[in-house]
């Protein structure tokens, strides 16, 4: 059960506390109402725990459930890519900005999707085929507005390792979600669970007055949840000690050792009993000096603004993206506009403007960053509406998350709540991704119509 504090919020990191709240109702898919307890059991189907990332979005219960959705079609429904090279993609995303979080979490369930354990010692054990997307990863991750139609072009060409359009979309598609989820990942501190001096010392706390598997019980819902609970348990312990020997036996070979030894401490299972291997990942990095860049600093003469006005997401990504990659573009769509609607009116109002001016003014910041600009938009409004350390704070988050810390977080906007904190990186996890997708999508446009 989803349960939303009214005044009183956690502060990041701290443990799941008891204070009165209320169960916020939601809808789903069709037209019943949808119990919210439901999410978390959605969340917990995957991994048996409820994650840092998803407590912390659980604060907008709306967002969480078409995140969810998108996200489980993205990795586990049918789709054009096998399922060990999505999560190996995922992988490969999370290792350019650093991110211990998602890549752990994504090389356990490469292996538990069948992937080839020996593709975990670094990008130069797996196939041609996904290694030649590095440079667009790369790119995407960093520079976006730096990918062209030579680059699709690359990795369509006629060969034994091609990428079809459909494979390809996909792929761009996976990558962006990545890329965007690290900076929210960094923003909330949820990868400090995974960082050195204590594992779960800034463990982000659950939104609400009680523990989740606690909120669920009494309402029809506590047993199946505790079920779960219990079989995940088991099927973990069974299977960890498989896991662990194959992580293991991948690192001893890469050493060139044949002796076989115990794993270092900062791979070995943490608290929740999991698997959190590929400590180096300097493994997944081609060009690791490769980052974020100024656009306002770029080659004049290799690049122009991106406007809006010329290729949207309403008129023309998502048409593309869901005639090649069936339904995601209506996922994607939905998450969009569901971040578009969350309520902000107690952050619009310390800021003296109506909720919608306040959002697109983070929102077109964030684009701007980009070098995507907006025609029937005043960019002047941007310094009015936000302050600088909410800027500072923005642009670090999207552009450079790996150098986020838990103070930054801390000291922008002290006087809001929580809630609104993670709603503003809600904000930059959307606008980043779309970013990404328009960049990418026009590139594959061009590609086509060349």
């Amino acid at each position: 059960m989803i349960v939303c504090p009214q005044s009183v919020e956690h502060p990041r990191g701290s443990r799941c506390q008891r204070l009165p709240g209320q169960v916020v109702k939601m809808s789903g898919g069709g037209g019943e109402p949808e119990r919210p307890q439901f999410l978390f059991v959605k969340a917990l189907a995957s991994r048996g725990r409820l994650e840092a990332v998803t407590q912390q979005m659980g604060y907008h219960p709306r967002y969480l459930d078409s995140f969810l959705k998108m996200q489980h079609y993205l990795l586990h429904m049918d789709g054009p890519l096998p399922f060990d090279c999505r999560h190996y993609i995922a992988i490969m995303a999370a290792a350019r900005h650093h991110c211990r979080y998602l890549v752990n979490l994504h090389v356990l369930q490469f292996l538990r999707a069948g992937g080839d354990p020996q593709w975990l010692r670094g990008l130069d054990f797996i196939p041609p085929k996904l290694r030649n997307l590095n440079e667009v990863n790369k790119i995407l991750a960093h520079r976006p507005w730096l990918i062209t139609k030579e680059h699709i072009e690359k990795l369509l060409k006629i060969s034994e390792w091609s990428w079809s359009l459909a494979e390809l979309v996909h792929a761009v598609v996976l990558l962006a979600h990545c890329h965007a989820l690290a900076s929210f990942v960094f923003g909330c501190g949820c990868e400090q669970e995974e960082g050195p001096g204590g594992r779960g010392s800034l463990k982000p706390s659950p939104p609400g007055n009680q523990c989740f598997c606690e909120a669920a019980m009494g309402n029809g819902c506590g047993q199946e949840l505790l079920r779960i609970n219990r079989k995940r348990s088991l099927d973990s312990c069974m299977e960890l000690d498989s896991l662990r020997e194959r992580v293991q036996r991948i690192h001893v070979e890469t050493e060139g050792r044949e002796e076989t030894r115990p794993l270092p401490p900062d791979r070995e299972e943490d608290t929740d009993g999991e698997v959190t291997g590929a400590a180096n990942l300097a493994c997944y990095l081609q060009d690791p000096d490769f980052g974020y860049q100024d656009f306002a600093r770029r080659d004049e003469e290799q690049t122009q603004v991106f406007r809006v006005q010329d290729y949207s997401w309403e008129d023309h990504g998502f048409s593309l993206v869901n005639r090649l990659y069936s339904d995601i573009g209506h996922l994607l769509d939905e998450k969009f506009r569901t971040v578009d609607g969350l309520q902000s009116s107690a952050m619009a109002k310390r800021q003296g403007c109506e909720p919608s001016v306040f959002k697109r003014g983070i929102w077109n910041y964030i684009h701007c960053m980009f070098g995507i600009r907006y025609d029937d938009y005043d960019y002047a409004e941007v310094n009015h509406l936000l302050e600088r350390m909410l800027k500072v704070y923005i642009k670090t988050v999207t552009c450079y998350p790996e150098k986020t810390n838990p103070e930054m977080f801390d000291r922008f906007w002290k006087q809001f709540k929580h809630s609104e904190k993670v709603h503003v990186n809600l904000l930059i996890l959307e606008a980043r991704m779309q970013a990404e997708l328009l960049y990418a999508l026009q590139a594959i446009t061009q590609y086509m119509v060349s």
